[in-house]
C-alpha cells in the first residue's frame, strides 16, 4: 500500500518529549513528522519545574533556545524557600530552602553545570521545543490522531485520522517515536511490559488567578503545603498552592478518595477549596480551569520494539514530586534522538538503538520510585505534628498550641527533622544529574566509582563511561569562559585530550574519516583552542594528557583511555566500530 505521507522519523506526541525529540532531529537534519490528536499544545501549566541537565539539552539545541527559556521562567531566585502551613494566610509550619537555594546546595549547583535551574511551566516550555522544532524543518500536523501501526523489514506504516476531515491518512517512516503520555497506546500497541500501578491516588488541578502577593512576596516559592482536614486523602501529600506566575497566576491541588466515585465540582466548590487554602474566606478569585488526573506508580521495563520506541509518560507515569516528568521526558529524547539520526545517516548499525532501552528503562523505574516515595514522606510531618490517619481541625489546633508551648520541644524537633527531609524532593541534586549508563554504547574501562555522598542527594562528577561529561570551565583563545559541556554534544562525538594527546587527535581525524563520521577533536591545554588556566578540567578528566576520552552527542562518556596506547589509530577504530555497532573489518 502507498502512504499518503512518508518521513524518516514519526512522532507521536507533542508533548515535552515528542517535541524535544522533534526539534533535536530537526537539528540534527533527519526528516521528521509530529502529530497531534489536539488542536493546541498544552493548555494547562502542568510540568515546571527545569532542572539543570534538562537545560543543558536546550543549550544544546542553542543559545537561543536557552536564553528564551530563562526569558520566560521563575528564576531559582523567587522558586526559593518551600512554605509549610496550614493555609498561605493562616500559620506556618516551617520552611524548606529548595532547588539549589541553601548555600552549600547552591555552590553544588554552580559546580555542576553552566546552566541554571528554573520554573518554566509546560504552557511556556512546551511551545518553545515545538517553535523549534517546526522552524528547523519537523512536519506537524495538529487534530490527527494515531490509530495503530504495521513494522516490516524497512519502516513502519501508521495510521491516524484526521479529526478535522474524519479520514484516515497513512504515514509511512523508517521509525516511530510514541510520546503519546501516561495512557499511551502506542505503548499499549507494541506490548511494552509495564510494572507497578496505576490510579494509586486522585488529584484535582485547579487554575486560578488571584493576587496572593501579599501572602507569599515576603517569602517567595513556587510551592507552598498545606495542612488540613483532608489534605492526607489522595493528591501528592499535602494540600498546594503552587505559583505559576508570580504572585496573580495559581495552581492548586487537592486530593480525593480514588476508591470512590470522582467528585463533579461546581465551580462555587471549587472556590471554597482555593479560599480555604489561601485562607480568606472571601478572596476574589477566577477560576479559569479545573482538572482531575490520578497518581501513578508504573514503568516500562523495555521501551522499545523494532523499530519502535516510547519515551515520556508513555515509558515513566509517575506524580511531579521531585519534579522529574518533563525533565526525564526531554532527556529521553536527548538519548534517542543523536542515536536514530547515526543509524539513519548509515553512520552506525541499527543495533545501535538497542541501547536506548538498556540505558533509559533504569532511569524510568528510578525516578518513578523516587517520585512516589516522595509523596510518602510527607507522612513524617503529620507524624511529627500528632496527626494519624484522620485529619480533624480541632486535634491540629490543640496539637498547633502544644507545638508554640514550653513543653513542645520534642514536637518542635520532630517537626524540623521531617521538614529537612523533604530534600529529598525539593533538593535532590542527584537523582537529576547523577544518570550513569550501562550499555553497549558505553565501552567500560574495569573501573566502577562508588558514590561517596549520598547519591539522590548529591551530584558526583565523575568520567567514568556512562556518566555525564563533568562541567568545567575553560577558556577560548578571546579569553571568553566556555563550557567543556559546550565544546561536546551537537549531535556528533567528541575526543577530548591533552598537549601530549596529539597522537590521539590525528589517529581521530584519520578514523573519522574513514567512517564518514563527524568527530570533533579538542587538545586542552596552552596553546590550544581552549585553555585550563584554572587547572579545573586536569582534576576532573581523572585521565593522564596524553589519555584520550570520546564523549557521545548527548554529553555521556562512551570511552576512556587513562593514558597513549602503543596503536592509538587501531584503539580508536576499534572503539568506535564497537560503539556504532559498525563491521570495518
Amino acid at each position: 500500500m502507498t502512504a499518503d505521507i512518508t518521513t524518516d522519523v514519526l512522532i507521536i506526541g507533542t508533548g515535552p518529549a515528542g517535541s524535544s525529540c522533534a526539534a533535536l532531529l530537526s537539528t540534527y537534519g533527519i526528516a521528521n513528522m509530529v502529530v497531534n490528536r489536539y488542536h493546541w499544545l498544552a493548555n494547562s501549566p502542568r510540568a515546571h519545574i527545569t532542572n539543570q541537565r534538562t537545560m543543558e539539552v536546550l543549550r544544546d539545541l542553542g543559545a537561543e533556545v536557552e536564553e528564551e527559556a530563562y526569558t520566560q521562567a521563575t528564576p531559582k531566585e523567587l522558586m526559593g524557600t518551600n512554605v509549610f502551613c496550614t493555609s498561605l494566610a493562616g500559620e506556618e509550619l516551617g520552611r524548606l530552602r529548595t532547588w539549589g537555594t541553601e548555600p552549600e546546595s547552591l555552590a553544588a549547583h554552580l559546580r555542576a553545570s553552566p546552566s541554571r535551574t528554573n520554573d518554566l511551566p509546560q504552557t511556556y516550555m512546551e511551545p518553545l521545543l515545538f517553535k523549534t522544532a517546526c522552524s528547523r524543518g519537523t512536519q506537524a500536523r495538529m487534530s490527527t490522531e494515531y490509530l495503530r501501526h504495521v513494522q516490516d523489514g524497512t519502516g513502519v506504516t501508521a495510521t491516524c485520522l484526521d479529526r478535522l476531515t474524519g479520514k484516515e491518512v497513512t504515514i509511512r517512516s523508517r521509525y516511530l517515536v510514541g510520546a503519546d503520555g501516561g495512557n499511551s497506546k502506542v505503548a499499549e500497541d507494541i506490548g511494552v511490559p509495564i510494572e507497578g500501578k496505576m490510579g494509586v491516588g486522585g488529584s484535582i488541578n485547579f487554575l486560578f488567578d488571584a493576587d496572593l502577593s501579599r501572602y507569599v512576596a515576603h517569602r517567595p516559592s513556587v510551592l507552598y503545603w498545606v495542612m488540613q482536614p483532608g489534605a492526607n486523602v489522595g493528591g501528592i501529600g499535602m494540600g498546594v498552592v503552587r505559583m505559576v506566575r508570580p504572585w496573580t497566576k495559581w495552581l492548586a491541588i487537592w486530593g480525593y478518595d480514588i476508591n470512590q466515585p470522582r467528585p463533579e465540582l461546581t465551580n462555587d466548590e471549587a472556590v471554597k477549596i482555593i479560599r480555604s487554602l489561601v485562607g480568606e474566606p472571601e478572596l476574589k478569585v477566577d477560576v479559569t480551569a479545573v482538572s482531575y488526573w490520578t497518581v501513578n506508580d508504573a514503568w516500562a521495563t523495555h521501551l522499545q520494539k523494532d523499530r519502535v520506541f516510547i519515551m515520556g509518560d508513555a515509558a515513566h507515569r509517575h506524580p511531579p514530586s521531585n519534579g522529574l516528568g518533563s525533565n526525564t521526558s526531554i532527556q529521553d529524547a536527548f538519548n534517542l534522538a543523536w542515536k536514530l539520526a547515526h543509524v539513519l545517516r548509515g553512520q552506525a548499525g541499527p543495533g545501535l538503538l538497542d541501547s536506548y532501552s538498556q540505558e533509559r528503562a533504569p532511569i524510568a523505574k528510578e525516578i518513578v520510585r523516587r517520585a512516589n516515595q516522595s509523596m510518602s514522606e510527607f507522612g513524617p510531618i503529620f507524624g511529627a505534628l500528632g496527626m494519624g490517619t484522620e485529619v480533624s481541625q480541632s486535634a491540629l489546633d490543640a496539637n498547633l498550641d502544644h507545638l508554640a508551648s514550653p513543653d513542645g520541644e520534642p514536637m518542635r524537633v520532630a517537626l524540623r527533622e521531617a521538614i529537612a527531609n523533604k530534600r529529598y524532593e525539593f533538593d535532590a541534586h542527584g537523582i537529576e544529574m547523577n544518570q550513569r549508563y550501562t550499555s553497549a554504547a558505553v565501552l567500560a574501562d574495569g573501573t566502577r566509582p562508588d558514590f561517596a555522598r549520598d547519591p539522590v542527594l548529591h551530584y558526583q562528577a565523575t568520567t567514568f563511561p556512562g556518566a555525564r561529561l563533568p562541567h568545567v570551565w575553560l577558556e577560548d583563545a578571546a579569553g571568553r569562559l566556555v563550557s567543556s559541556l559546550d565544546i561536546c554534544g551537537h549531535g556528533r562525538f567528541t575526543l577530548l585530550t591533552g598537549v601530549s594527546g596529539a597522537p590521539w587527535a590525528e589517529a581521530a581525524t584519520q578514523v573519522a574519516q574513514g567512517l564518514s563520521l563527524d568527530l570533533q577533536v579538542e587538545l586542552i591545554g596552552p596553546r590550544q583552542t581552549y585553555r585550563d588556566p584554572s587547572g579545573d578540567w586536569a582534576r576532573a578528566r581523572e585521565i593522564k594528557d596524553d589519555g584520550a576520552m570520546l564523549v557521545r552527542p548527548d554529553h555521556h562518556v562512551a570511552w576512556r583511555s587513562a593514558g597513549m596506547t602503543a596503536s592509538p589509530h587501531d584503539d580508536l577504530r576499534a572503539t568506535l566500530a564497537a560503539l556504532l555497532g559498525r563491521d570495518v573489518a
